[in-house]
């Protein structure tokens, strides 16, 4: 989801949704919906609420669509996903929904239609009036989202060389190897999926 206003430009968020803590966190960014920015935005989630709520944590698994920033075709996503799995110590795990399905993932349902509920009818005149209207939606449930905003700047049309995606520390699942995958922390560690 991208908004544009002719004040505020363009402005993207990425979001990252805690299943058993039932705690958002979106990234605000004002540049591009890259792969780059995707991967900063659960840098940053794992800065900000990750580490504290899962300190011995040595593996990350995530959800993700088959299209978009993160989609499981796109070679800088798998890239920048190695570099956090090398720079957290972790694994770093991704199950991508099958094409045509975003509807079944859990963030859409348990975050994004909460904050749409939360933001709708008013008017979104500045980028500071979105994070706060994100950071204060809750629900019911208990649902609290944290919204902060990414002010770098991720450059489209950034082409990653058949060489760089050999030189992945990568395991492909079993089971549909393209869509479930870890990515490894150094090339020395072993990962088992199925």
């Amino acid at each position: 989801m991208t908004l544009r206003t002719r004040q505020l430009g363009k402005a993207i968020p990425y979001g990252v949704y805690d299943v058993i803590h039932n705690v958002g966190w979106v990234n605000f960014g004002i540049s591009g919906d890259t792969a780059a920015f995707a991967v900063e935005s659960i840098r940053r989630w794992r800065q900000r609420l990750g580490r504290e709520r899962y300190p011995g944590a040595r593996k990350l698994l995530i959800t993700a669509d088959c299209g978009g920033s993160n989609g499981n075709r796109v070679r800088l996503w798998k890239v920048e996903l190695q570099k956090l799995a090398r720079e957290l110590g972790i694994e770093i795990s991704v199950c991508h929904l099958p094409p045509g399905t975003s509807k079944w993932n859990r963030i859409e349902h348990r975050l994004f239609s909460f904050i749409s509920q939360n933001w709708r009818g008013k008017p979104l005149y500045s980028l500071t009036t979105i994070i706060n209207l994100i950071g204060a939606t809750t629900t019911g449930a208990g649902l609290k989202v944290f919204c902060d905003r990414d002010t770098n700047e991720y450059p489209t049309g950034i082409r990653i060389s058949k060489s760089a995606m050999a030189a992945l520390d990568i395991r492909r699942a079993e089971f549909h190897g393209d869509w479930n995958y870890t990515l490894l922390p150094d090339p020395d560690s072993v990962a088992v999926i199925s």
